[in-house]
């Protein structure tokens, strides 16, 4: 059996530009809040917490795994890639996870714990997908 399913999105980044920008750099921008000082690793306009804005704030490239999953279904633009693993990862000084696909092999290697690194796309698109992560090799 084959479901078919199509999506039409039409957005603009506006105030997460830097975001993105940050990306095609090889940086991961979350947000902190300006007065309780709350860091969101997924970036925010105002905190959730008091309502204060937030600044830009440069996150760590690595982190450590929160929690994952293995997707055997997904959109077209990851047929090619299923099943894929996507993980919450938490990053050392913020308050908030960070979703992303992880870039393994084998994916009943993933434990929840294990450390990770953050790796850019070449050639960016300015998309969430410009970043993925990889476990992290330990020398």
């Amino acid at each position: 059996r084959s479901d078919h399913y199509e999506i039409d999105y039409r957005h603009s980044y506006a105030q997460d530009s830097p975001f993105f920008v940050g990306l095609s750099q090889g940086k991961l921008l979350g947000s902190r809040c300006s007065a309780c000082a709350y860091t969101f690793a997924t970036p925010r306009g105002h905190c959730m917490e008091c309502g204060a804005p937030t600044e830009w704030h440069e996150l760590p490239l690595t982190g450590r795994v929160h929690t994952f999953t293995t997707c055997f279904y997904g959109g077209e633009q990851f047929l090619d890639e299923t099943p894929f693993t996507l993980v919450l990862v938490e990053f050392s000084g913020a308050d908030t996870l960070f979703l992303s696909r992880l870039k393994v092999g084998d994916p009943n290697v993933v434990r929840v714990g294990q450390s990770v690194v953050a790796r850019f796309a070449k050639t960016p698109s300015f998309k969430v997908t410009d970043v993925w992560f990889e476990l992290e090799k330990i020398p």
